[in-house]
C-alpha cells in the first residue's frame, strides 16, 4: 500500500478531476466507479498537469559524480585498451529471427493498432531464458544526428538478471548485460552481450553492476541505465561510455581480475561505468511525493532545445501496477550539456548539480515507458505513455497527452484502448526512420513450464501464464501511432 504521504498528489488529480465537473455531472453514479484497470488502460488519463513550484521541482536534482580519468586509463591499459563497438558487432554470434519465423506467440505480443513494420525475436535460449529479463532499448538513431554509428545500424537492449533460474548462483541476481545488435542488414539482425561493470581498486579491478536496467538512453559516446542496485545504494543513474568496450581473455564465472588475467561471467566484452548521477535528497522512492521518485523507465528527444534526457518514475508496486494505485505519475526532463569536452553528459552546473528543466504528472497508472517528442519548433511537445497491465493483462495502452488532453488507438468494436503490444518496456524513436522501437518482456521455459524456475518477479515478468514465450523487439511508425489516434 502507498504510503499517505502521496495524499498531496491525490488531492492535485482530484482538483484537476473536480474542473470537469460539467463532464462529471453527467455520469451516472455507477459510472463514476472506476477500477484501476480501467483507468490504467481503458478510460483516459486526461490531460497533462505541470509541477511549477521550486519544491515539487527540487525532488529531481541529481548530483553528478564521474570516475577519475586515471582509474579509466589504468583498467583500459590493464586489459589491453578500448575494443570498440564495431569489433563487438563483427563478432555477433546470436542471430535474431524474423517475424515470419516468431512463433505464434511471439508475433501475439506484437500490438493490435497499429502494426509493427519491423519485428524479430531473440536466438532460442534467450527467447526462453527465465534466468534475464529485456527492459530497455535505444539505437544509434539516439546516439548520432546520422542515426548510424561507424556506418552502422545500432540497436541497444538492456537486460537483468533475475534470479529465475534455479540453476545459477543467488549472487547473479541483479547483473545487467547489454545486447549490441548489428540491425544495418533488416532481413539479419545479429547481437553480441556485453557486460556492465564498475572499475574498483583505482582501475585495477572492476565489480559487477547491479541494475534493473529498465531504461538505457545512448547519446554521442555515453550509454546512460538506470541503477536501481547501482555502484551505490542511491546511484539513480550510471554512465558508460562507448569509446571503452574492453575485452575479457578468462572464460570463468568470476567477475573480475583473475589468475590469468580478466573474467566476465562467460561474456567476452564488458562495458566499464564512468560517472554516476544520485539524488541530493538521499535514495529514491515510491512511498512519498517529497524525495526523489525511483525510475521506471528513459528514453531521448532531440526535438528539445538542447536535447534531453526523459523520465518516468515508478509505480509504488512494481510487482503489481494495476494493485489499486491509482496516484498520478510524475514525468520530467533534464538537459543535455552543450559543452565540447562533456559529450554524452547531462547538463550539470558549475557544482556538479544537475535540475529537471520542466516536469508533469499524469493520471495514466501503470506507466512503464515514456517519449516526449514535438512535430517542429513552434509546437508543443507530445508526451507518449506506455502503461503495462498486470501479469494476467492483455495488451497494453499507448497515450499521447499534453496539457489539453490524451488520446488512444482504439482497436475494437467495444472501443477498447488495449492495442499496445504486451508487457511492453521502454520506448525509443529513431529520427532518420520515423520509427518508434520497443520490446517486450515475457517469455517460458522450452518445456512450458512457466511459473516454476521463472516465478513473476514483478510487472508480470518473468514467465507467462500459458507456457509460450513472448519476447519481441519492434518498431512501429511514429507517423502510424499518431495516425490510429485520430
Amino acid at each position: 500500500m502507498r504510503h499517505r504521504g502521496r495524499h498531496r498528489r491525490h488531492r492535485r488529480g482530484r482538483a484537476l478531476r473536480a474542473g470537469l465537473a460539467g463532464t462529471a455531472l453527467a455520469l451516472t453514479a455507477a459510472a463514476t466507479l472506476i477500477t484501476t484497470s480501467q483507468a490504467a488502460g481503458g478510460d483516459t488519463p486526461g490531460p497533462l498537469a505541470p509541477l511549477t513550484s521550486s519544491a515539487e521541482m527540487d525532488d529531481f536534482r541529481l548530483r553528478e559524480s564521474l570516475a577519475p580519468e586515471a582509474t579509466l586509463d589504468t583498467l583500459t591499459e590493464g586489459m589491453g585498451g578500448s575494443v570498440g563497438i564495431e569489433e563487438v558487432l563483427r563478432s555477433a554470434d546470436h542471430p535474431m529471427r524474423n517475424e515470419d519465423d516468431c512463433s505464434d506467440s511471439e508475433r501475439a505480443a506484437l500490438p493490435v493498432e497499429p502494426t509493427a513494420t519491423r519485428a524479430y525475436c531473440w536466438d532460442t535460449d534467450d527467447a526462453t531464458t527465465q534466468a534475464w529479463i529485456p527492459r530497455s532499448v535505444t539505437t544509434s538513431g539516439d546516439a548520432a544526428a546520422a542515426g548510424t554509428w561507424g556506418g552502422d545500424r545500432v540497436v541497444l537492449a538492456g537486460w537483468t538478471h533475475t534470479g529465475g533460474d534455479t540453476d545459477g548462483p543467488a549472487e547473479d541476481r541483479g547483473l545487467a548485460r547489454v545486447a549490441f545488435i548489428d540491425a544495418t542488414d533488416p532481413d539479419d539482425l545479429r547481437y553480441r552481450w556485453v557486460l556492465l561493470v564498475a572499475p574498483r581498486d583505482s582501475g585495477r579491478d572492476f565489480d559487477p553492476v547491479r541494475s534493473r536496467a529498465g531504461g538505457m538512453v545512448w547519446y554521442q559516446d555515453k550509454l546512460i541505465v538506470t541503477a536501481g542496485n547501482g555502484t551505490a545504494q542511491d546511484d539513480t543513474l550510471l554512465v558508460f561510455d562507448l569509446d571503452r568496450v574492453l575485452r575479457a581473455d578468462v572464460e570463468d564465472d568470476a567477475i573480475g581480475r583473475v589468475d590469468g588475467g580478466w573474467s566476465a561471467h562467460h561474456h567476452r566484452y564488458v562495458l566499464p561505468a564512468v560517472g554516476s548521477y544520485r539524488p541530493t535528497g538521499g535514495p529514491c522512492t515510491t512511498a512519498r511525493d517529497d524525495a526523489f521518485p525511483c525510475l521506471a523507465s528513459l528514453s531521448l528527444d532531440r526535438t528539445s532545445t538542447p536535447h534531453s534526457l526523459v523520465a518516468v518514475e515508478s509505480p509504488a508496486s512494481d510487482s503489481a501496477p494495476d494493485s489499486g494505485d491509482d496516484e498520478p505519475t510524475r514525468v520530467w526532463r533534464y538537459p543535455f550539456s552543450t559543452s565540447a569536452d562533456r559529450t554524452g553528459l547531462l547538463g550539470a552546473g558549475p557544482f556538479g548539480y544537475v535540475d529537471a528543466e520542466e516536469a508533469y504528472e499524469t493520471e495514466a497508472a501503470g506507466v512503464r515507458s515514456v517519449l516526449s517528442h514535438r512535430e517542429s519548433a513552434e509546437n508543443e511537445a507530445d508526451w507518449y505513455v506506455g502503461h503495462t497491465p498486470g501479469r494476467q493483462g492483455p495488451h497494453g495502452t499507448l497515450w499521447r497527452q499534453d496539457e489539453d488532453g490524451a488520446d488512444s488507438a482504439r482497436c475494437t468494436a467495444d472501443g477498447s484502448r488495449a492495442c499496445w503490444g504486451r508487457h511492453t518496456e521502454s520506448l525509443s524513436y529513431w529520427p532518420q526512420t520515423g520509427e518508434l522501437w520497443t520490446l517486450t518482456e515475457r517469455t517460458a521455459d522450452l518445456d512450458g513450464e512457466a511459473g516454476k524456475a521463472g516465478e513473476d518477479h514483478g510487472n508480470g515478468e518473468g514467465a507467462s501464464p500459458d507456457g509460450a514465450p513472448e519476447r519481441v523487439l519492434y518498431a512501429v511508425p511514429l507517423a502510424s501511432v499518431d495516425e490510429s489516434m485520430e
